[in-house]
């Protein structure tokens, strides 16, 4: 499949691309040891703290989180069958009274203004925009909360041309690391940790799960060409992100509200 018939993952139905990603344990790039060190930065956190998981899917962070650190966090999502499944998951840790699911979408919380200790958010606040979400959700941090969100970021200020061309359509605010500093600190933030997540998130915790969640989909979906194209797209990132990586990649970004 080239670039010119599928742009970006965005031109599928949204139900295809969930039903996928609903049997996978991460619906993207990440480690259980990346959020553990993403938290070890976050130091305000109590029993009483309320923390937000934004866009969580079925909640593989989510469930770190809630055996790492104290406190009480909703997981938010758009795709209910990635709620049911988050709150599955929950009541099998016996976790359901620390963590829970709720369908909503990144611009309509059920929280007051200042009303949150931390907000958390691994690959999906590109979905919003990160200027957007960092500054529509600050609101929501009490003085001194804390963000916590990973973003698709350029390693270098120059770069060939075939991979800006890929990423670009897939993520129009991707910028460098410095730049999206700068953004932070004009959203009103104080910038407390930036780290590149190490080439396992991609490729033993995201691209190679997927290989097999990919034969069972195609099984399924034989001779349906928006399944076929989908999958072929998700085999081209993994193409593109081999070929590339020393060019981009997820970045977190953990930083405090200045109040």
């Amino acid at each position: 499949m080239s670039n010119e018939n599928i742009t970006t993952i965005h031109e599928f139905d949204f139900n295809l691309i969930c039903e996928f990603f609903l049997h996978t344990e991460r619906q993207g790039p990440g480690s259980p040891e990346v959020t553990l060190k993403a938290l070890s930065f976050i130091d305000n956190l109590t029993d009483q703290s309320l923390i937000a998981d934004i866009g969580c899917g079925t909640g593989g962070q989510t469930i770190v989180l809630t055996q790492n650190a104290p406190g009480h966090i909703t997981g938010f999502d758009l795709f209910p069958p990635f709620i049911d499944r988050f709150n599955e998951n929950a009541r099998k840790l016996n976790l359901q009274d620390r963590m829970k699911g709720i369908v909503r979408s990144m611009d309509n919380f059920p929280f007051q203004n200042e009303e949150l200790d931390l907000i958390w958010s691994e690959g999906a606040i590109y979905n919003i925009g990160f200027e957007r979400g960092l500054t529509e959700w600050r609101k929501f941090l009490k003085p001194g909360g804390y963000i916590a969100v990973t973003e698709s970021s350029w390693f270098t200020e120059k770069r060939p041309i075939e991979i800006e061309n890929y990423c670009m359509p897939h993520f129009p605010e991707m910028n460098t690391i410095s730049n999206k500093v700068a953004q932070i600190q004009r959203a009103g933030y104080m910038p407390v940790a930036t780290f590149i997540l190490p080439t396992n998130c991609w490729t033993d915790h995201y691209f190679t799960p997927l290989i097999k969640a990919q034969e069972i989909f195609l099984e399924k979906y034989a001779g349906n060409k928006a399944a076929e194209d989908f999958i072929a797209l998700q085999r081209l990132d993994a193409e593109i992100y081999h070929k590339y990586k020393e060019f981009y990649g997820y970045v977190f970004y953990i930083a405090k509200k200045i109040e």
